[in-house]
């Protein structure tokens, strides 16, 4: 592909899917009946999926594998799972040193589902936009490492617009998620992998665990802590993700998947 089709193809799709990515949380926070949420979200991200496929097979010409159905549920799952153990253990070790305690514990079904599905179109659209295009096709036209820190970079200062974030909240979410998703994807060759570890990150970490999602606050917590300590151990205002042991484990579990990415190819 010519570089000026490859740059127009690029750039279209970013300013398409970040204003559908606009609409779609929008339309979902806006419907008054909270259990019509579910579907409603469930509906758009599909939506999302589905659009994703039919704009990269008419602008690139080529089956969109990345999305394949015999992929889903294997990849999907197993991204999920990583991303419950993910904060389960950065949790973990910040309850080790006193830094978070459970203080009182709630279950609302409702509120709870209709999170659960919103953070999914979250997870789909963010994955369309920086790996689905912006790390896969740097990559395709040149290399692993500067679709890395492009994406990467990328992704943490879009962040930066948001309440209590700092320099540093988006240089770890650039290091702890933006090369991790991008990891996966290079991993698994699929966008079900790392939108199942973001589904899973941004709900976990907000409505069970009971911490800010990337500065913002979640109003239905199965449980609520008391979160004492320094701010780069418990990432202060933003939530764990700006915390040292978010960073540490994500830049772990990124060299494992590109370590096994670069084995398997041998």
């Amino acid at each position: 592909m010519p570089f000026w089709k490859w740059f127009l193809c690029l750039l279209g799709g970013l300013i398409i899917f970040f204003v559908l990515y606009a609409f779609a949380t929008a339309g979902v926070i806006v419907i008054p009946i909270q259990w019509l949420r579910i579907p409603a979200a469930i509906l758009i991200g599909c939506l999302g999926l589905f659009l994703y496929a039919v704009w990269t097979n008419l602008t690139e010409r080529r089956p969109v594998t990345e999305l394949a159905l015999s992929h889903t549920w294997k990849d999907l799952g197993r991204g999920l799972l990583i991303g419950v153990l993910y904060f389960g253990i950065v949790v973990g070790v910040m309850a080790l040193t006193g830094s978070y305690t459970i203080t009182e514990a709630h279950f609302n079904w409702l509120p709870q589902l209709a999170s659960f599905f919103f953070f999914f179109v979250v997870a789909v659209f963010e994955e369309i936009i920086f790996r689905g295009l912006l790390f896969r096709m740097i990559d395709d036209r040149w290399n692993t490492t500067v679709a890395l820190i492009v994406s990467a970079l990328l992704f943490g200062a879009m962040h930066l617009p948001n309440d209590g974030a700092t320099l540093w909240s988006s240089f770890a979410i650039a290091i702890e998620a933006g090369l991790l998703l991008a990891a996966a994807y290079k991993f698994s060759g699929t966008l079900w992998l790392p939108i199942g570890i973001h589904w899973a990150w941004n709900y976990v970490q907000g409505n069970i665990l009971g911490f800010a999602v990337s500065g913002n606050p979640v109003a239905d917590k199965a449980f609520s802590p008391i979160i004492t300590g320094p701010n780069w151990l418990t990432g202060g205002v933003f939530g764990a993700e700006a915390s040292v042991i978010a960073v540490a484990a994500g830049l772990l579990l990124t060299i494992i998947l590109l370590a096994c990415n670069k084995r398997d190819r041998r």
